[in-house]
């Protein structure tokens, strides 16, 4: 054994639950030259392929071996005497000390070299792994995935394990070549970098037509600068413009690179690629920062907006082919429709592009990039180049004196700072175009930051530069007369005066050169005029293809997560990058009627504000998510500043009111309407927005500070722990209780499973799920929680001291009546009652609920059904009921909640059932006109008083009237009614009567009083009839049994409860509801079968009756 290398791998690893693999990796040897082994190691494999005879199991435990470190005991320096055992069964490990004297010490520590080497490699525990991680499917096979808790703590021999490749196991190089292969032969997926994926897609949509067409205009208007500090300026314009999307740039890259952008799987033959199909853009960013609701209203817009973006580039490209053809006299029909004709020939021929690929549509940007950087290149090259030609029509080259007058505003035509910077903004709405195919980049976290901040910063810049160069050598006004030059007798004063020129007559209007008149002064400043031709179809029709492209990727990623119902068939994806192909018709579609208006300015107010709308909400979404503090909130883009987001967002809004306030107004009206409608539908998805983090550190502070308040008789709510089991299981209950809490107080729903199995964590955690869904599709405002115990009282012990949190904690026990209670093991009724004490042992209020036709019918098949979202999706007939089945063969006291819902299975229901199937939905309906008769017998702090209260302000029991019956003494019975209405009156509760029963204390009815004999027979004690000490044992052994003297101590208390039932049958038979105090048993005294069959006797035959007992602290005043 000293000469040979050890290894991980036992002997019998055939009959191992799991295997341990050793992987070599090259490192250089610590320890010093030793002898060599006398015998060779175990070759280890290195392809990934096992050996015949080793098992498969679902983990496989990889330890990377240092050679070195792992030769035989004599390479490593080990005494002959001592050999490596692999530390399955020690937490503790062996370390080798040297002490430089050719000595080594063994030690235990977990420190050395050596161990932690091979930590983690020798046992099933996983060490950390990224692909553990993922939300998607590795490469090849299935999802990687840590071994649970149950399956490293659980006994060994519990469950086998799956067949087949295991979780962490690598395929072969065979099993890889041809996954390779079969990837080749279709073709992989075209993934950019930040370069040709966000910077060149963002300086295209950013250098739009305004570069061209509208800057010299802006710069005309609104000056280059100006020294007063009221005046405004065409560079302040830019720079105010640029705030905006360096904000919001910032935002997007903190978002962007908090966390990758999941995507979708794929099957390809042997392998499952994963493709990012999420190429949302601003709607993903938003949607997965703040949650459905702002997501999917702002989703819709954005995807509309681009869509109207590409009518809006292509209009603009029409105009300048029709101001082109004008000048030939070449127009087809007149200005108007020619736009119409050109605009839809150029969108048809850009969806082409689009549908042929994204690899298409980037190298086409490529080159309309060159185009457009040539054309750039072209106008400040010309601007050195001046020529007597074009002096008359107001270009002289650089000059002082030009640069001078330019540099204050000059505004006509009614224009304003504002009015300007609305023309302007359109061309900064570009920053996007890399985030909206988020997908289809290499690495989104790296090339959004990159791209977007470094194109705001170059087109930004080249904005400037133009501005100046445009003021500089270009005067406002010029005639384009060669003979309007300066003579003796004219006063001039402008600066084309001191280069020898007169448009003084320009003031008058007319003139059709100069800034302030033309809109081509780039083509004529430039070297080239043809070239900027180029550079605005470069401009218009690259803006246009990326709208194009970006409109149905945002759609398309909408769509999939299924917020919109109906909205759907939009979601399918074409080829091997998942196209929208059904998306770019709808977009087309959508262009070509904004085209067809043919008016520019009609069609960019609606953009300007959609895109705002979305760079708001984006900037929101960063302040909102550092505010939330959640932990999940890291991005590694360190350059933003929460206030700064803020500030960006309010900056948005203004401006949005500011470009145009009625388009404003109506984008914010259709953002809130779309937020409304996903509020209201609730769609089922989790994202862990930080919508969900701020909700939940403002419900912590304000639990945290309710803990700092003593609790106030004003401000006391019935907060319910309801005993319903599964929540459809008992519906009476637990819509009764939902009428008196649902706004005002805390309503739990707690179910005591009495299962004889070992529970199981997975099955608990998806009945939990389950059926606190079905509570939120039915809009009861409840929490479901569940325990597991050995009956109904200790888990009611369970339940009464552990729910809640701080003050939101139940006050009152909710439970039904045990209707089956004489037909059972008394047993049952022991812990029934026992419950009831324990109850108002820890201070509870207790509501019993009894309706005469049992509340449970759970046993009914078909009585309700879950939500389709349960049951497997994708399967249809028997498939899903089959999955159905399989929830309830897991839990099988989960058949309430996840019942088969097919009518070829369903047997008939028989008369009882279907009277009891009724009876559960009597409190679901309105209640119409009646009465809510209140037996307020004893003064229990108010809590019989409240709850009808409380039940007569919900719309289901808005039409009835409080009644409320007091005991009193026959001879003041008048003074009595006056000193309740006055109590009443105090405590603001409207009533429409009040009875005085003075006869409570007569005996009850000789033939009820035999009933009541007769229902307790079978568990009287007789102790008369039986010796002592046999009777005592008998009384041990079954406590519940009623004793003699028990009978004859409480006797009174018997009649009155008879009696009760008698007055209930002659006042209250006709009531909707009876709320009524419940009688108290003395713990220790009054046996449990009593106690029954006096709550049996006062509820029998009468209309659904609340038993209420508070816990005698007061739950009223008339104080203010």
């Amino acid at each position: 054994m000293s000469g040979q290398k050890p290894s991980l791998r036992s002997g019998d690893s055939a009959q191992s639950r799991f295997q341990v693999d050793v992987v070599t990796e090259g490192s250089p040897a610590a320890p010093a030259p030793v002898p060599a082994p006398t015998q060779a190691p175990a070759p280890a494999s290195t392809d990934g392929s096992k050996p015949p005879e080793d098992s498969k199991g679902r983990f496989r435990v990889v330890g990377f071996m240092d050679p070195g470190a792992l030769g035989s005991a004599m390479d490593i320096g080990l005494p002959p005497d001592v050999s490596h055992e692999p530390d399955t069964a020690r937490s503790d490990s062996v370390s080798l000390h040297s002490t430089g004297t050719g000595h080594t010490h063994i030690s235990d520590s977990h420190s050395n070299t050596y161990y932690m080497r091979t930590f983690g490699h020798n046992t099933i525990d996983a060490v950390p792994n990224i692909d553990f991680y993922r939300q998607t499917a590795a490469p090849f096979g299935e999802k990687l995935s840590r071994p649970s808790l149950s399956e490293l703590h659980d006994e060994l021999d519990k469950e086998p394990f799956e067949d087949g490749l295991a979780n962490g196991d690598e395929p072969s190089a065979a099993e890889e070549a041809a996954a390779l292969a079969a990837k080749e032969g279709k073709g992989g997926t075209v993934k950019f970098g930040w370069v040709k994926g966000v910077l060149v897609r963002c300086m295209l949509n950013i250098w739009g037509v305004m570069l061209f067409i509208r800057m010299s205009w802006i710069v005309g208007q609104a000056g280059i600068g100006c020294a007063e500090s009221h005046r405004r300026l065409t560079i302040a314009i830019i720079l105010m413009a640029s705030v905006v999307t360096t904000i919001t740039g910032l935002s997007t890259s903190a978002i962007a690179t908090n966390g990758f952008v999941r995507g979708v799987v794929n099957d390809e033959t042997l392998i499952n690629t994963v493709y990012s199909c999420y190429q949302g853009g601003a709607y993903y960013l938003i949607s997965r920062s703040l949650g459905p609701e702002f997501g999917g209203s702002i989703g819709l817009i954005f995807a509309f907006a681009n869509a109207v973006a590409v009518a809006m580039y292509v209009v603009g490209f029409a105009e300048t082919v029709v101001e082109m053809l004008n000048d030939v006299d070449a127009l087809m029909t007149d200005e108007l429709n020619d736009i119409r004709i050109v605009g839809t020939l150029t969108i048809i021929l850009l969806l082409g592009i689009s549908v042929a690929g994204m690899e298409w549509e980037a190298k086409a940007q490529i080159v309309l990039l060159v185009i457009l950087l040539a054309a750039i290149v072209n106008y400040f090259i010309g601007s050195f180049m001046s020529t007597e030609s074009k002096e008359p029509k107001g270009f002289f080259g650089y000059n002082t004196a030009i640069f001078i007058e330019n540099l204050g505003p000059d505004f006509r035509d009614d224009e304003t700072f504002f009015s300007v910077f609305a023309i302007f903004f359109p061309a900064a709405t570009g920053i996007l175009a890399g985030a909206n195919i988020s997908g289809d980049l290499t690495d989104p976290q790296s090339a959004i930051p990159k791209g977007t901040l470094l194109a705001i910063l170059i087109t930004g810049i080249t904005y400037v530069f133009v501005a100046i160069s445009a003021g500089s050598c270009v005067v406002r006004d010029a005639t384009g007369d060669h003979n309007d030059t300066v003579s003796d007798t004219v006063n001039c004063t402008d600066a084309a005066c001191t280069l020898g020129y007169d448009f003084s007559i320009c003031k008058e209007g007319g003139c059709q050169f100069g800034l302030m008149n033309d809109f081509q002064v780039m083509s004529l400043v430039s070297g080239f005029g043809p070239l900027i031709s180029a550079g605005i179809f470069s401009a218009t029709l690259s803006s246009a293809l990326a709208s194009l492209v970006s409109a149905p990727k945002v759609f398309q990623a909408l769509c999939k997560d299924n917020i919109y119902p109906g909205l759907g068939v939009f979601a399918k994806g074409y080829g091997k990058n998942n196209e929208p192909l059904r998306g770019y018709v709808l977009t087309f579609c959508i262009g070509l009627a904004f085209i067809l208006i043919a008016e520019l300015n009609i069609i960019a107010p609606i953009i300007s504000n959609f895109f705002l709308a979305s760079y708001a909400l984006i900037n929101f979404s960063v302040f909102h998510a550092s505010l939330a503090n959640s932990p999940g909130w890291r991005p590694s883009f360190k350059y933003y500043n929460m206030w700064v987001s803020l500030a960006g967002a309010i900056l948005c809004c203004v401006v949005m009111f500011v470009i145009n306030w009625w388009a404003a107004l109506v984008t914010l009206l259709i953002v809130l309407a779309l937020y409304i409608y996903v509020s209201y539908k609730k769609p089922d998805v989790n994202w862990g927005s930080s919508t969900q983090a701020l909700i939940y550190n403002q419900a912590l502070t304000h639990c945290l500070n309710l803990t700092g308040v003593e609790d106030h008789v004003k401000n006391f709510r019935p907060q319910c722990l309801v005993l319903t089991g599964y929540p459809s299981s008992r519906p009476a209950l637990l819509q009764l209780v939902h009428s008196f809490t649902k706004n005002v107080g805390l309503m739990v729903c707690g179910h005591i499973r009495t299962v004889t199995r070992r529970p199981n964590f997975k099955e608990l955690s998806q009945d939990h799920a389950r059926c606190q869904r079905w509570l939120n599709k039915k809009r009861i405002k409840a929490f479901y929680t569940t325990v597991f115990s050995d009956n109904l009282r200790h888990g009611t012990q369970f339940l009464l001291q552990a729910v809640g949190l701080g003050r939101l904690k139940p006050n009152t026990l909710v439970m039904g009546f045990k209707n089956n209670w004489s037909d059972g093991d008394m047993r049952d009724v022991e812990i029934y009652i026992n419950t009831i004490h324990d109850a108002f042992d820890l201070q509870f209020g207790v509501v019993i609920l009894r309706l005469q036709d049992a509340l449970d019918v759970s046993h009914i098949q078909g009585q309700d059904r879950c939500p389709s979202s349960y049951l497997t999706q994708g399967k249809t007939g028997n498939e899903s009921i089959s999955e159905c089945q399989r929830v309830s063969l897991t839990s099988p006291s989960a058949i309430s909640c996840c019942v088969i819902s097919v009518t070829e299975t369903k047997s008939p229901l028989s008369l009882t059932d279907q009277r009891l199937l009724e009876t559960s939905q009597q409190f679901k309906k309105k209640q119409g006109k009646g009465t809510i008769d209140v037996w307020w017998l004893f003064d229990d702090g108010g809590l019989t008083l409240l709850i009808p209260f409380l039940l007569t302000n919900r719309s289901k029991w808005g039409d009835c009237r409080i009644r409320v019956f007091i005991g009193g003494k026959i001879n003041r019975i008048d003074h009595d009614r006056r000193a309740m209405a006055m109590l009443l009156s105090r405590f603001r509760i409207d009533f429409s009567d009040i009875h005085v029963l003075g006869d409570i204390n007569t005996k009850p009815k000789k033939h009820n009083k035999l009933t009541f004999k007769e229902l307790i027979e079978p568990y009287r004690l007789k102790e008369d009839d039986m010796e002592q000490e046999a009777a005592e044992r008998l009384k041990a052994q079954e406590p519940w049994r009623i004793t003699d003297n028990e009978l004859e101590l409480y006797k009174a208390k018997t009649n009155r409860q008879i009696r009760l039932n008698e007055l209930l049958k002659e006042h209250s038979n006709a009531a909707k509801l009876i709320v009524m105090s419940m009688p108290l048993a003395r713990k220790g005294t009054v046996s449990s079968a009593l106690y029954m069959c006096w709550l049996e006797t006062l509820t029998k035959d009468v209309p659904p009756l609340l038993l209420v007992r508070g816990n005698h602290q007061s739950v009223l005043t008339f104080y203010s």
